[in-house]
């Protein structure tokens, strides 16, 4: 079966969380969490939002993206902003890899943005974004669609 990663770089708001990880339960995706969060995992906002789904995600609390990316140094990692052009279509996911998502109100960092495998989801212009939770279903089933599960 294949599997994907799901990172969500300083996520701020607990009910995107706990959403993405119903997602993740029900994909099989592992979810790191990376870097200083916008709420507490034990909100009950967070855990509302996640339902009962929080026993069946392989959820990892990582520090930094350093350290993330160190301890997977062979795995591909593909960065979603708005600042690229490069549709997150346009790739051929495989196993293992990670999605990287930024905080809802400010985005990856800005070396992120620039990385090579930095992608982004069309939408209309003169809008400022998806919301994260809707942003990690798009790309996760698109890399399942090309997969399967």
């Amino acid at each position: 079966m294949t599997k994907f990663n799901i990172v969500l770089y300083e996520p701020e708001i607990p009910q995107n969380t706990g959403n993405i990880a119903r997602l993740c339960a029900c994909t099989g995706a592992s979810l790191y969490l990376v870097g200083k969060l916008g709420f507490s995992l034990s909100s009950k906002y967070t855990k509302r939002a996640g339902l009962d789904y929080w026993d069946s995600v392989n959820l990892q609390k990582i520090e930094t993206m350093d350290e993330l990316l160190n301890a997977n140094k062979n795995a591909n990692f593909y960065y979603l902003t708005t600042k690229t052009n490069k549709l997150y279509t346009d790739v051929k996911f495989q196993d293992g890899d990670f999605f990287v998502f930024g905080p809802e109100t400010r985005g990856l960092p800005e070396i992120y943005v620039k990385d090579k495998n930095a992608l982004t989801i069309p939408m209309k212009e003169g809008q400022r974004s998806l919301n994260l939770s809707n942003s990690v279903a798009i790309v996760t089933y698109e890399a399942i669609r090309q997969n399967g599960l």
